[in-house]
Order: structure tokens, then sequence, then C-alpha cells
């Protein structure tokens, strides 16, 4: 079993929250990590809210929850009774103990929206991601796997690429066919994996609802804008958001779209092995992709993640603001990058505290004008630096 990252902060967090809610998509290893969890505490009670028979129990939640007041009750996949979240306001204030509950949920609209109730301040939330490079070796070997296979654990550890690819195309099925109704979501599966397609073709390109609404056959932009909506709230599309610092320039203002984990991009594209990857046009910007989420990952508490571009040409693919402090990051799939003039214009507009280009190397080393070529595991020590 991987040691995940996040085990050390769920731990703490449920020492001093009455209710820790651990949110991410389906199969990113949620449930193993709360089993662990349950291992080093002898009175927790584990109920799987996809059972009909563990659902029954909760049938009268507010005498259930009473009677277990001396546990740590895990409730694992906690959308599929939305209604829940207002018996635990009451339940929590009547015993503020630490430790009280783990929710687990594969993130949807009814459930985020709950994150806005009464339990703020009750509960502490986070998010399991796929694997990350952290948390394989730091190896440039290892690093290529994760990347072609991507982050949930069973396409990681699969024995070939082929079962692995196998397992996230069975994968994407599954969550359009039986997941999503499963949350209530009403969507056609067929159009929905088209325009998850099309994302997969357009990864780190800027969002257009209207132009992906007519290649999804005249759909309207509201289509689109909510299919958009409803995978990045499953947490397997992330928006990001431009950065608009005043500095008196016309900037671009519409969001860039990333298919989240880079195994299920390929899964889409049909990209099946490295060879497939590294002769795919889509290479570079399914490498660009893989190191957002790297950097999403270990953001400070309170930074910001965006991108910087402007109609000059100036460009900054990702830029993270944590306070005073703020880092520029360039991202290239070489192992000698070059760089644009628009990085350095862009370096110029933004003056962050410092700049690195990420690339697939071994080890960092210095490119110029202060600025370093990293690789991918030294992004958690860059950004800690900056809190």
């Amino acid at each position: 079993m991987i040691d995940r990252e996040l085990s050390a902060l769920l731990l703490e967090r449920l020492d001093f929250y009455p209710g820790v809610v651990l949110l991410g998509p389906r199969q990113v290893g949620k449930t193993t990590l709360a089993r662990c969890v349950a291992d080093r505490r002898p009175q927790t009670l584990v109920l799987d809210l996809e059972r009909p028979s563990d659902r029954a129990q909760l049938a009268e939640p507010e005498l259930f929850l009473a009677q277990h007041r001396d546990k740590l009750v895990v409730l694992d996949e906690v959308q599929m009774l939305p209604d829940l979240f207002t018996h635990l306001r009451p339940e929590i204030d009547a015993d503020r103990r630490a430790g009280r509950f783990l929710l687990l949920g594969s993130a949807s609209g009814a459930l985020l929206r709950q994150r806005a109730e009464s339990l703020a301040g009750r509960v502490g939330y986070l998010e399991l991601t796929p694997l990350l490079a952290s948390e394989v070796p730091a190896d440039l070997a290892a690093l290529q796997t994760l990347w072609l296979r991507g982050g949930f654990p069973l396409a990681h550890l699969a024995p070939g690429d082929r079962l692995a690819y196998a397992w996230r195309q069975d994968f994407i099925q599954s969550f359009l066919q039986r997941d999503l109704p499963q949350m209530g979501v009403a969507v056609a599966a067929d159009a929905l994996h088209r325009f998850w397609r099309m994302l997969a073709h357009l990864q780190g390109q800027m969002f257009n609802a209207s132009q992906l609404a007519l290649s999804l056959g005249g759909a309207s932009h509201h289509t689109a804008t909510r299919y958009l909506d409803l995978l990045v709230d499953t947490m397997l599309v992330r928006r990001l958001e431009p950065c608009l610092p005043n500095v008196g320039k016309r900037l671009v203002k519409s969001p860039k779209v990333y298919i989240r984990d880079s195994g299920l991009l390929h899964a889409l594209l049909n990209i099946a092995s490295l060879p497939d990857l590294q002769g795919h046009p889509i290479v570079g910007a399914s490498w660009e992709g893989f190191v957002v989420e790297q950097v999403a990952a270990h953001l400070p508490e309170g930074a910001q993640m965006s991108f910087y571009r402007t109609a000059a040409g100036a460009e900054m693919d990702i830029v993270v603001q944590a306070g005073r402090h703020s880092l520029g990051i360039e991202v290239k799939f070489s192992s000698a990058p070059t760089v644009s003039r628009g990085f350095w214009q862009a370096l110029e507009d933004l003056r962050p505290t410092r700049g690195v280009i990420v690339a697939p190397v071994a080890r960092r080393f210095p490119f110029r004008n202060g600025v370093e070529v990293v690789p991918v595991w030294d992004l958690p020590a860059l950004l800690a630096a900056l809190a």
C-alpha cells in the first residue's frame, strides 16, 4: 500500500475538528485511507452509504448518531444521503468532541452545496488527489509511469500498461453510466462523453463555451458550461482562472481547462503507451496539466493559483500567490528547455519572488537571469518556502 501524504494532515484535523469531510473522485483511495485511520482508532464505526443495509441504519439519524457518540463514525459516499448534513449540525453541537465524524464524498453538486450549510467551524475539508509525484520514487522512470497511467491507485499499480489503460477506460464508462445517475445527475452519458473528449483535445487551452456547444451538435453555450461545471464538481476537470493584476495591459480573462488526472486524459485520447504519448501532439499540454496538479496539491494554506496572459503575448503557465510572496512557473516538456520572449515579459510584468521552469529533468540547474530549471519533485519545497 502506498503511504499517502495526506494521512498526517487528516489525523491532525481529526484531533482538532468534530468532523472532517474528505473529498475526492471515485476510486482515488478515500476508503483505503479512512480504513487506515480506523485501524488506529479501535472505537470506529464504518458505514458505506452505497449499501442499502448501511443506509437503513440511518433511517432515524438523530437516534443513531446519539447512540454512537463514543466512536469515530466514518460515513463513506456521504453524498448518497445529502439530507444527513442537517442532522449533523445539532449532533455536533450536542457534543463538540474532536474526531467524531469522518465523511467521505465523491464530490458532486449536491455535496458541494452542503459546504455552505451551517457546518462552518464544525468540520474541516480536505481533498485527496490521485497519486502525486512526491508519493512515488523520485526517479524519471517512476515519474513517466505516473504521468502515463495517472494517479488512480488501481491504474498506477496495474501489472502492465495494457491493464492500466483498460482500467481507466472502465472507470470512464462506470462514471458516466453508474456514478452520475447514483448522484442524481440527469445527463446523457454519450453527450457528456463527447464533451469530455473535446476537453481532452483542448487540454490547457481557453474554455470557449459557444465553440464547444457547436461541436456538440448545436447545443447551447449554457449546456457546455453546465457540463464543465459537472466535471469540475466531480473533481475530474480543473478550471484554472487567470491572474488579473493591475498592470495596465489587456489581459486574457477566460479560464483554461485541464483534465486533472493525466491517465484519464490519455485514456480519453486513446493513448495507451509511452511511445504513443511521446509521439502525440498533446504531449506538451499533457505534461503541463500534470505539473499544474502537482502544484495545486502542494499549495500553501490560503495561496492562490492562476495563469497569466496578455493580448500582446506575455504569458506565464502558473502563478502562485501566497501573501507577499509569489512564484512564477513555466512548464516545458524538454530536458533542455527554451522559453519565449513572452515568459520574460511576464516576469517583468508580475515581478514574482522567484521564477522557475519545470521540466522532466533529474535535478535542478540554473537557466539565466536568476531563473532555474527544476524537476517536479522540487515543487513541494519551493511552494512551502512561500508560506
